[in-house]
C-alpha cells in the first residue's frame, strides 16, 4: 500500500508540473494569463481609440502581445496617426506602441 501512495504522489507531481509549464510564456507565444491581460488592453485600446472623437471615422486595426500594442489600418491624415498612438498609449497596460497605421 505504501508503494501505491508513493506511486501516486509522484504521478501527481509529475502532472502538476506539466501543467505548470504549460502555462509558462517563452518570447513568441504568451502564457494564459498574460493572453487574458492582452485581450483586456486590447479591448480597452479599442474602446478610447472609438471614444475620441477625432478618429470615429478611422479604420484603425488594434493586436496587442505582452503589453505591446500594435496599431494599424488607414487613416485620414497625419494629424489622426498622432492621436491615435497618444490615445493608445494612455491605455492602462500598455508597454509600448507600434504604428503602421497608413494614411488614405
Amino acid at each position: 500500500m505504501k508503494i501505491l501512495g508513493k506511486y501516486l504522489s509522484a504521478l501527481f507531481l509529475a502532472v502538476t508540473l506539466v501543467s505548470a509549464a504549460g502555462c509558462v510564456s517563452s518570447s513568441k507565444q504568451e502564457g494564459a494569463g498574460e493572453y487574458v491581460d492582452d485581450s483586456v488592453i486590447t479591448s480597452k485600446v479599442k474602446a478610447a481609440i472609438f471614444n475620441e472623437p477625432s478618429l470615429k471615422s478611422a479604420e484603425i486595426n488594434v493586436e496587442t502581445f505582452k503589453g505591446a500594442v500594435q496599431l494599424s489600418g488607414f487613416v485620414s491624415s497625419q494629424a489622426a496617426i498622432s492621436k491615435a498612438l497618444e490615445v493608445a498609449r494612455a491605455v492602462g497596460g500598455v508597454s509600448s506602441v507600434k504604428n503602421d497605421m497608413r494614411v488614405k
